[in-house]
């Protein structure tokens, strides 16, 4: 979660909600890692899991992330859990929760739906405090 908290206060630095991702392969190597880059390349696709995985791929040289952990600073949305089980990521480590758009357990559960065709363990609660505060503090200063 260091490495995902890294990433999020980069990009703050860069005027992007602070949002950071790592993903780590079955013996605990970073395989990839990821920031919220929307504004940064105006793409609104540029979400930080979403770039993470992008990264383990290349570095795997294949599209399943089988094995693999998403460890991300704040719950994923409805795109990023979409992609979480496309990827057939094993295990999602979140920090904060995203009581107004989160799909991995607190708006929605799509990683853990039956109809899924992957499923996906859920360990939430890692420094969620520190997830959350670096979250706050980018939308205090704005307003």
């Amino acid at each position: 979660m260091g490495v995902a908290l890294g990433e999020a206060r980069q990009a703050a630095a860069a005027d992007d909600v602070p949002v950071g991702a790592v993903v780590v392969g079955p013996d605990g190597r970073v395989l990839g890692s990821g920031r919220n880059r929307r504004e940064e390349t105006a793409d609104p696709i540029a979400h930080a899991e979403v770039l993470a995985l992008r990264e383990a791929a290349a570095a795997r040289g294949g599209w399943r992330l089988d094995g693999c952990t998403l460890v991300v600073t704040l719950e994923p949305c409805v795109m990023c859990a979409g992609a979480l089980v496309a990827a057939r990521v094993d295990r999602l480590v979140l920090g904060a929760w995203d009581p107004k758009a989160g799909a991995t357990g607190s708006v929605w559960d799509m990683v853990r739906d039956q109809r899924a065709l992957h499923e996906v363990e859920v360990v939430a609660g890692v420094r969620a405090d520190e997830c959350a505060g670096v979250l706050r503090a980018f939308f205090e200063e704005r307003r």
